[in-house]
């Protein structure tokens, strides 16, 4: 959920007069209100309070004692959302060292040090690291910068490893006039959620060949 903001759309939710920022809210669950503090500066953005809210209710039924693992994290609105809906446990990947502190103190400020791990660092190396030390997931999110590529091959890296558990879902958001391919190594798109120039795109992992 963290990147450079491409459009204004996309941060008038996080974003009062003459630009300041402000905080997020928890929408829903245990923590249905607690605020949440964002990166100072433009480096990084939340994700749109329509998105997040049209994401995580549709994942609803599927939080229940879930593992998630937010990629381009940003200050971990999405990920914390999850954990107060139901969420056994969120791994945060962030590379942006602003992002990664208001992360740390929302962590802190929600008391969630239990169920929480904070990887800075590369997506892309954080996903091999995450792979080696064992790590399983049912729902995977991933917002990075929409210009750089990343949607594609972080899923390629998804689909192609060992990172999922059976059935587990992956969403990716990203520029609604580029499209990721419709299956990606073992991941299978199967719905979309369209908010103008943003797009979620939700896919299900499968059997990989042997």
């Amino acid at each position: 959920m963290a990147h450079p903001a491409p459009a204004a759309h996309a941060v008038s939710t996080a974003r009062g007069r003459r630009g300041a920022v402000t905080a997020l809210r928890i929408i829903a669950g245990v923590l249905k209100g607690r605020r949440l503090v964002t990166a100072r500066g433009d480096t990084t953005r939340p994700t749109a309070d329509q998105v997040r809210i049209a994401l995580l209710d549709t994942l609803a039924p599927r939080l229940a004692g879930a593992r998630f693992l937010d990629l381009f994290a940003g200050a971990g609105g999405v990920g914390l959302e999850a954990l107060s809906r139901g969420a056994a446990q969120a791994t945060f990947v962030e590379r942006d060292a602003r992002a990664i502190a208001a992360l740390r103190a929302n962590v802190a400020t929600l008391e969630l040090e239990a169920s929480v791990r904070v990887q800075r660092g590369d997506v892309l190396k954080e996903l091999t690291a995450l792979d080696r030390d064992g790590e399983r997931f049912d729902l995977v999110f991933l917002d990075p910068p929409y210009e750089a590529g990343l949607v594609e091959t972080t899923l390629e890296t998804l689909g192609g490893g060992g990172l999922l558990r059976a059935e587990a879902w992956v969403i990716a958001q990203h520029f609604t006039k580029r499209v990721p391919a419709p299956t990606v190594g073992a991941l299978a798109a199967f719905r979309t959620r369209r908010f103008g120039e943003t797009t979620l795109t939700f896919y299900r992992a499968g059997p990989r060949s042997p």
